[in-house]
């Protein structure tokens, strides 16, 4: 069996790298995925999260490879929205607990098959969206369960900049990762 490396120390069998090439939607969970899974609230129900500026310039790079992004996430917060619109992210699904109708719509919408999507979470609710997913990507810190459904578990902890981890590597599969520039977001 090849193997291939990346940047990051995951080392990629030559058949899952290939399948990388045809990624066309990387949809995410937010909690813990893009945050450490925290949240933290105010006396005055105020919600608040953080998220790593490499994880979003992350994002916004992916355009570079013709990747659409979503976001699916079971809960409704207005902080989610702006930051993703922020990210300039294709879809935010928001307060959708059924993972799995929501990739499987999102799919239809736009014509794509499961060897053109790879899902990222981190928690049992992610699962479904593994069952319509090439790619199945564990942050480092996820549920054992979801790891061992997962083809890919990153390096990097869920809100430490995972999904920086994620995007460069597919910045490096479509041999873009040194020609990106802009500002972290």
């Amino acid at each position: 069996m090849t193997i291939i490396s990346t940047l990051y120390t995951s080392d990629f069998s030559a058949s899952l790298y290939a399948q990388l090439k045809q990624i066309k939607l990387l949809v995410c969970d937010v909690d813990g995925v893009f945050s450490d899974g925290r949240i933290y609230l105010g006396n005055q129900g105020e919600e608040l999260k953080a998220f790593h500026t490499r994880d979003g310039y992350g994002i916004k790079s992916l355009a570079q490879c013709g990747i659409a992004v979503a976001i699916i996430t079971g809960r409704k917060s207005q902080l989610v929205h702006a930051r993703m619109t922020a990210l300039n992210v294709d879809y935010i699904i928001q307060g959708e607990e059924d993972k799995l109708s929501a990739l499987t719509k999102l799919m239809q919408t736009l014509k794509l098959a499961p060897e053109q999507v790879a899902s990222m979470g981190d928690d049992m609710p992610d699962v479904g969206m593994y069952q319509c997913s090439a790619i199945k990507i564990a942050v480092q810190d996820a549920h054992p369960f979801v790891r061992k459904q997962a083809n890919w578990v990153t390096e990097i902890n869920g809100g430490f900049g995972a999904v920086r981890e994620v995007t460069d590597t597919f910045l490096q599969v479509h041999n873009k990762l040194s020609g990106i520039h802009g500002a972290s977001v």
